[in-house]
């Protein structure tokens, strides 16, 4: 299959899989101009939270109710946000994504009015969050939101969209390194970033800060990638792989239940989200022998080297927000 740019594969991937209802109109796209939004299962406060998504993201606008709309993620995922999306028609997308990025690369930073630190704050950001990149001041970006705000960001704190892609290594050491940044990150349902992560949304993120776009969910995450185990023979791992727990199959309940998702960092010892980001071990001489979990591993499968396979999308090259 000819290669296309990571943005428009994400564009025709999305299309293909939901119609926007009438009360869109012309403006079937966005992009998120805040920090962390979080998706609900309905257009309400109340309701439940499914997924988060970040500044910068592209989504497509499926419905609209008062001031929610519902959108799908770039990984095909479904839910309502509360009117955070700056709406564009498919051009303006194409033109918004032609802009020059910077990506956030601190775990939690803030932008401001001025290129100066104490002058007055224009958001809190996020390590995954995108902005339009404008110009340099002394050491700080010129920075512009999906909705025309402008601001200064640290250049400490962001990297060139361009830069950031071409540095990335996609390797089992890295996955590791970028996964303990998140330790001691508390357990939130339906969280996707640093402000909280559920345990898919913990490997989501980590490989997304890879240049690799994941399913949302444990139960369709263990459906990608290379199996390299599924009988406890911990031998064949290699730190990056994916562990998958759950429930097995029975002569009673023949269809094993996956629950909960877990990263390989070598010598029988993974990270995890939850209660908070921590690592366990299967190693019941190990003090960090986590006995529930080790009860309930089913399979393992691996991510590095499977990119651009069934459910597992590549960021080609530094065309990622290119259309």
């Amino acid at each position: 299959m000819a290669q296309q740019s990571g943005m428009q594969h994400i564009i025709e991937q999305v299309r293909e899989k939901h119609v926007p209802d009438d009360a869109v109109g012309e403006k079937c796209w966005g992009v998120i101009y805040n920090s962390v939004e979080k998706m609900h299962s309905g257009s309400s406060h109340g309701s439940e939270t499914v997924s988060e998504v970040l500044l910068g993201m592209p989504v497509r606008l499926l419905d609209k109710q008062g001031g929610w709309r519902r959108v799908q993620a770039p990984d095909g995922y479904v839910g309502w946000v509360s009117d955070a999306v700056r709406t564009m028609t498919e051009s303006e997308l194409h033109e918004y994504n032609k802009k020059e990025k910077v990506v956030v690369i601190a775990l939690y930073a803030f932008s401001y009015e001025k290129a100066d630190v104490k002058s007055q704050t224009v958001s809190d950001l996020v390590i995954g969050d995108m902005l339009v990149l404008k110009g340099e001041k002394g050491r700080f970006y010129r920075v512009g939101y999906p909705d025309g705000r402008e601001a200064y960001i640290r250049q400490s704190d962001a990297k060139e969209l361009k830069k950031w892609l071409q540095d990335m290594e996609l390797t089992p050491e890295s996955i590791v390194r970028v996964a303990r940044q998140f330790m001691g990150i508390p357990y939130v349902w339906g969280g996707t970033s640093f402000k909280g992560l559920d345990c898919s949304g913990l490997t989501k993120l980590v490989y997304f800060l890879h240049g690799v776009i994941l399913q949302r969910d444990a139960s369709q995450q263990v459906l990608t990638g290379k199996p390299v185990d599924d009988n406890g023979n911990f031998s064949n791992l290699e730190p990056g792989d994916l562990l998958f727990f759950g429930t097995k199959a029975t002569a009673e309940n023949p269809k094993e239940r996956v629950v909960h998702v877990a990263i390989y960092i070598g010598n029988r010892r993974f990270i995890h989200a939850s209660d908070y980001v921590q690592i366990g071990s299967f190693d019941p001489a190990d003090p960090l022998y986590d006995e529930y979990n080790a009860g309930r591993y089913l399979c393992a499968r691996r991510i590095i080297g499977e990119v651009n396979t069934d459910g597992i999308e590549g960021v080609p090259d530094n065309a990622f927000y290119k259309p």
